[in-house]
């Protein structure tokens, strides 16, 4: 574990916290699981404050199920997640706040807040919500309570956490650090605040009173489930716990599952709801599988290569039916979930082939090793460990280990004979289940419960603390995406964080896009929307670059009074110095850290000119422009998913193959190549490049493959992004972008689109933008085109080591 995955570090909420949550509570809908306890005379039934964290697990929408979290008595009392995923409370008859924010993430943890005081003269005022320290002000349903009424909740009957009435809509997911203040309204800042290092919220100790009927549930003391249920308040508000389990195994819900980092946990991995294709069940917090049909279901956490040993383990949960195969292992993310992922180790199991491990390599089936897993059990522990030093896995039954012979020599902890060793390709690896027609049952442990046998030596549990600690712990630091309105006359935007090289500005309703970069200069400005040259009568389009934003002046494009605006930003390196790493001499603003540098240079017009970018690295994704002339090939992009044979543009267009535009060379460590085409390299033209490069936890430039259904492709990306943009490079259709900024929350239907100035889609092109990527929820063939191939370039607003759920 790195020195980050120590206490130091408040894990997936932060780093640089000295509080840490050790604990949690699995509560699983399967079984009915509940806590209740009767509340008595309240200190004031007007005011009181809820505050918890929860890991969602089986998620809701489209089964009709509400989630239950907190609720009071036979009346219409309560704090829940909806059928739809909204979060939704209600008082007495019809009265709720119902949140238009859709919370769908089940790979990290909400920090979640209800807090009423009927006391107060204005009606919105009187309950509110905070998710992750930020109160939500946008809501499909409001009907608050009366003034000075008394709630429910609060008052002397029966309370449930995890259930509604007892008996119907239970939660499945993970609870921790719930208090409950009696008598006050407290705001956020009494349970958490922002890290320093990372600008995530983070949890800190609540040191207040907590009145009559308060209690605090840290989930700490699993001597017993009533201990485990105790409050710690000091009130002694115990709670009753209800078909809540600490057998050993499956059921076990004492949880090391939290949102920090500490030196035994973190936010574990689980079987993603949301990463799968075909059919299939999950269950218990997301930790049960249920087959059925054909179907793959991939984990929440990515293992890098060259990052660490990693362990776990699958419980077989009811016996085999020798006639459909069954399917374990670990898997690629590169790509949408399949039965010939890109990189496997599975282990494959039916009458016709035995036992063996299947190895998948390029998306090829590759060989098939017949171990000594000689039959699977109902209760037989099927072990996987994983070193992505080297790509060595070890595939096991019961402690025996088998080798590439299908011998039973392995032996993970002294690194000897491996069941496989991959060659390390980029593609991040990640527990699996996979099945063809049986519904056969079985249980995922990455350490979040206790582990059936002791890992082998070196080899680490499956959490978020274990990842490896990205160069870029707050991305905004170097991507900010900012939204401010206009006015008409010189108006300096700032809340950016630093002073921006990039500044690409798009009014959010009809009007040309604006790029600015610091080595062309100010007053001048490129259309992403348009192959024109370079604009440059236009001076007070951006005036200057500041040091935590940028000045517009009165020009509409850019500041139209009234109107709304969005900005991306992205921070190089100042001004640029002379690079002569290339054929051509180019001036560079470079930031290796982040993975992304502005280059000038004037064209040479001959086939293989060279230029220097100054990453170090080789970009993913370069962006050239001519600034001197305009061209039916206006913006010239080269996207590492399409290779150096093809070119895309800033236009609807699909890719095609162009040898004239990157000499058909892809880029290297220190340059990238050009042809003779004039968008890029006509002799005395002057041009700029914007040249990107993948930086683990930041920035991600890809594809993915559309499947055309409501349930689209989701990608993983490592991180939080604060900013997609999107291609269908098959096909004719715009290209479409989406940021943290518009409007902030899931769903994430705010598009626009850099080969137009319209403004924001008015239709719905649905997104989720979550903890670890982002997840396609619309059938638009410009996102999800079946069977299409569509690139995507993003960037972080956290790596998914210290993201919270969004």
């Amino acid at each position: 574990m790195s020195i980050i995955g120590s206490n130091i570090l408040a894990g997936a909420s932060g780093q640089g916290g000295g509080y840490t949550i050790e604990n949690s509570l699995r509560f699983r809908s399967s079984a009915s699981a509940y806590l209740n306890r009767t509340f008595t005379t309240p200190t004031d039934g007007k005011r009181w404050t809820w505050s918890g964290w929860v890991k969602r697990g089986v998620l809701t929408a489209g089964t009709g199920t509400a989630q239950m979290l907190f609720s009071a008595g036979t009346a219409t009392a309560f704090f829940r997640f909806s059928a739809t995923d909204t979060l939704i409370s209600g008082w007495s008859g019809a009265s709720n706040l119902e949140t238009t924010q859709r919370f769908r993430d089940p790979s990290a943890w909400y920090h979640v807040m209800l807090v009423v005081d009927t006391t107060q003269a204005t009606a919105s005022n009187r309950v509110k919500y905070y998710v992750n320290g930020v109160q939500i002000t946008a809501f499909a349903t409001t009907d608050y309570p009366t003034q000075n009424s008394t709630t429910v909740i609060n008052s002397a009957v029966v309370h449930n956490i995890g259930a509604y009435t007892s008996s119907t809509q239970y939660l499945d997911g993970y609870l921790t650090e719930v208090n409950f203040i009696d008598g006050q309204a407290l705001d956020p800042s009494s349970f958490g605040e922002y890290n320093a290092d990372t600008g995530v919220w983070q949890p800190v100790a609540y040191t207040g009173s907590y009145g009559t009927n308060g209690f605090y549930l840290p989930f700490s003391d699993n001597t017993n489930t009533t201990t485990l249920v105790a409050d710690s308040s000091g009130n002694g508000n115990d709670w009753t716990p209800n078909n809540i389990s600490l057998t050993s195994g499956a059921t076990y819900d004492s949880m090391t599952d939290t949102p920090t980092i500490y030196a035994d946990g973190g936010n574990y991995a689980v079987i993603n709801p949301l990463d799968y294709v075909g059919s299939g069940t999950l269950s218990q917090g997301n930790l049960y599988y249920t087959g059925g049909g054909n179907g793959v279901f991939r984990s929440t956490i990515g293992i890098p290569d060259n990052s660490n040993k990693f362990y776990f383990e699958i419980t077989q949960q009811t016996s085999v039916d020798p006639y459909n195969p069954i399917v374990y292992g670990l898997a690629s993310l590169v790509g949408a979930p399949s039965h010939s992922p890109q990189r496997a180790a599975l282990l494959y199991c039916d009458a016709g082939s035995g036992h063996q491990v299947s190895i998948y390599e390029n998306g090829s089936y590759l060989t098939a090793i017949n171990c000594n897993i000689t039959s699977i059990a109902v209760g037989d522990i099927i072990q996987f460990a994983y070193d992505s030093t080297s790509g060595s896995v070890w595939v096991g039954k019961n402690n025996a280990w088998c080798d590439a012979s299908g011998g039973s020599t392995g032996n993970p902890s002294t690194g000897a004979n491996p069941t496989y060793t991959f060659t390390l390709a980029n593609q991040p690896l990640t527990p699996t289940f996979d099945h063809a027609g049986v519904a056969y049952q079985a249980s995922l442990n990455c350490g979040q419960q206790p582990f059936a046998y002791t890992p082998p030596t070196g080899f680490l549990p499956l959490h978020t603390g274990n990842l490896p600690d990205s160069a870029v712990v707050d991305g905004s630091q170097y991507f900010n995406a900012t939204t401010y309105t206009g006015t008409g006359t010189t108006n300096a935007i700032t809340g950016v964080g630093f002073q921006p090289d990039l500044v690409w500005i798009k009014k959010r309703a009809t009007e040309w896009h604006a790029l600015v970069n610091v080595l062309s200069g100010t007053g001048k400005f490129l259309r992403s929307d348009s192959t024109d040259s370079e604009i440059t009568d236009r001076p007070n389009c951006l005036t200057s670059f500041d040091s935590d934003g940028f000045t517009v002046g009165n020009e509409a494009v850019t500041n139209q009074s009234g109107q709304s605006f969005v900005a991306w930003n992205w921070k190089a390196n100042g001004a640029g110095v002379s690079n002569g790493s290339g054929s051509i001499t180019s001036t560079v603003s470079a930031n290796p850290t982040a993975g992304f540098s502005i280059v000038t240079y004037t064209g040479n017009g001959s086939p293989g000119a060279t230029v220097g970018h100054g990453l170090g690295v080789a970009p993913s994704m370069v962006i050239v422009k001519n600034r001197t002339t305009g061209y039916s090939y206006g913006w010239n992009i080269y996207h590492a998913s399409l290779g150096a044979t093809k070119i895309i543009g800033f236009d609807p267009n699909g890719a095609s193959t162009l040898s004239s535009a990157w000499n058909d060379t892809s880029p290297t460590s220190s340059v990238f190549s050009l042809g003779t085409i004039v968008s890029s390299n006509r002799s005395g033209n002057d041009y700029v490049s914007y040249c990107f490069a993948d930086v683990e936890g930041y920035s991600k430039f890809g594809s993915y493959t559309g499947n055309g259904l409501p349930n689209g492709t989701f990608v993983y990306t490592g991180f939080r992004p604060a900013f997609v943009l999107v291609k269908n490079a098959d096909v004719a259709n715009s290209w479409r972008l989406w940021d943290n900024a518009r409007p902030g929350y899931n769903l994430t239907n705010l598009y626009l689109s850099p080969d137009t100035f319209g403004g924001e889609g008015a239709i719905n092109i649905d997104v989720d933008l979550i903890s670890n990527g982002f997840k396609i929820r619309n059938t638009n063939s410009s996102i999800n085109g079946s069977g299409n191939n569509i690139i995507y370039a993003a960037f972080a607003e956290n790596p998914f080591k210290n993201s919270l759920a969004r």
